[in-house]
């Protein structure tokens, strides 16, 4: 038992760095991500994690219902209201938007004001939870990606995900399997199409947009 949660240890320190353009290439669901030269548009960031996302989403999603699980203090619902979506967090700690963030388009701190919120839901994610939405998303969200993916299927709900690790997940990657394709595989095994997408910054930063079939 022991080595086998060492194992997972070990996997799951792995799978939360960025992913190297080696496994990314043997991946026929991945390798879209690469460019076709080979090169990156930009140096990677160090943060803005919630920033990026949410520009990615407002470029490739419409407008809709989203739940943004173990969305922490919310400020990717925050940047989705400002763009007309319906935007809740699900997180079992209640936290209050931070007081500022950095808009990326124009290099500026924006301060929110202190009266603001955002629609929230102080528990764990539960499949139940999916019918009120059209769209999970969960960045680094632990434990609940391939929850997400279940509930997703029963109630025909699109999911974006980006996983970091397989931390109190259900299942644990065959031998020489990447946990990012590992949770790709079982998206389509569920009946989901799998589009790739990588955002700019450190860390794990591939994203998975599924669409039910």
């Amino acid at each position: 038992m022991k080595q086998l949660f060492a194992s997972v240890l070990e996997i799951a320190a792995e799978e939360d760095a960025s992913i190297s353009d080696e496994v990314l290439r043997a991946s026929a669901d991945l390798a879209r991500v690469l460019q076709p030269d080979g090169k990156r548009e930009l140096p990677m960031m160090k943060k803005f994690r919630f920033q990026l996302l949410y520009a990615w989403m407002v470029e490739h999603v419409a407008p809709c219902r989203v739940a943004d699980i173990g969305g922490g203090k919310g400020l990717m619902a925050y940047l989705l209201q400002q763009s007309r979506w319906q935007a809740s967090v699900i997180d079992p700690v209640n936290q209050a938007l931070p007081a500022k963030y950095k808009d990326l388009a124009t290099g500026k701190q924006v301060h929110i004001d202190p009266s603001a919120s955002v629609p929230r839901l102080d528990h764990p994610f539960i499949a139940e939870m999916a019918t009120d939405f059209d769209l999970l998303i969960a960045l680094h969200a632990h434990g609940c990606n391939i929850l997400m993916i279940d509930a997703a299927a029963e109630h025909r709900r699109r999911v974006i995900l980006l996983p970091c690790c397989i931390i109190d997940e259900p299942l644990i990657p065959t031998a020489g399997v990447h946990w990012l394709q590992c949770v790709a595989d079982y998206a389509k095994s569920r009946g989901f199409t799998v589009e790739p997408f990588r955002l700019n910054f450190k860390g794990q930063n591939i994203g998975l947009y599924l669409v039910p079939q």
